[in-house]
């Protein structure tokens, strides 16, 4: 669904990836480790279009192949690509509701399939039906982590980015977003994860790509990496 070749990105003149490569299958969820200033969310952003890269290809598979290296963000987020940023950046003077209503309202759909598409997520999340009325800046860290990740939902979309999602959450709101992130897997969405808890993403996810400086350093299985204490140590600094 999505294919990485080769991508070099810089800020300025800081050269930050330096030939990125990896790919993210339907239905799949693909974590992107490493430790903090390595590129990780700077891989996203390039993927997303917030910071192209200056070399490489980025192709994402929807109904067609298309190169996506250049298009800006919204023509991304049309094709089905989704962004969960670190910050969160929900609309702390709108309630719930209408930070959920912000990206249904750009998509071409029913009144009635715009309320399934919100009770769906509070499905997914039933914190948030609690808070609906609810301003953004009022809800709690966890609360706002949900609310960013239930407004992409909503849109259904084919590809979600998800750019530490546990960070500084209470271990059981770290189980209630594993949680979500499993069910959207289930419901055949890919997802690229990236994450310092690296207990929590190797848990969640197929397949595991560790970054170092810009570069992909280590590829495969979650399961088998969760059990290479060595390469844990080494490469992330935990075991």
């Amino acid at each position: 669904m999505l294919r990485v070749n080769d991508i070099h990105t810089y800020y300025g003149k800081s050269h930050i990836l330096q030939g990125v490569s990896l790919d993210v299958q339907k239905g799949e969820i693909v974590a992107l480790l490493g430790r903090n200033g390595v590129g990780k969310s700077t891989t996203l952003k390039s993927i997303m279009g917030l910071n192209p890269p200056k070399k490489g290809s980025i192709h994402f598979q929807g109904d067609t192949d298309i190169d996506i290296t250049f298009l800006p963000p919204y023509k991304t987020a049309q094709l089905g690509i989704s962004y969960v940023p670190e910050d969160r950046r929900i609309f702390t003077h709108l309630s719930t509701l209408e930070n959920l209503r912000t990206g249904l309202d750009l998509v071409h759909r029913t009144k009635e399939s715009k309320n399934e598409a919100i009770d769906r997520v509070f499905d997914y999340f039933p914190q948030l039906r609690e808070r609906i009325h609810q301003a953004g800046r009022t809800l709690s860290g966890g609360e706002q982590q949900m609310l960013a990740i239930a407004r992409v939902m909503v849109t259904k979309p084919k590809l979600v980015l998800m750019d530490e999602p546990s960070e500084g959450l209470m271990p059981f709101l770290v189980e209630e977003i594993k949680k979500a992130i499993s069910r959207m897997r289930d419901e055949d969405v890919a997802i690229l994860l990236v994450e310092q808890n690296a207990h929590m993403a190797l848990e969640v996810s197929d397949r595991v790509y560790i970054m170092e400086k810009g570069v992909i350093r280590y590829q495969g299985e979650a399961r088998e990496l969760a059990a290479q204490e060595h390469t844990l140590r080494e490469l992330l600094g935990v075991s």
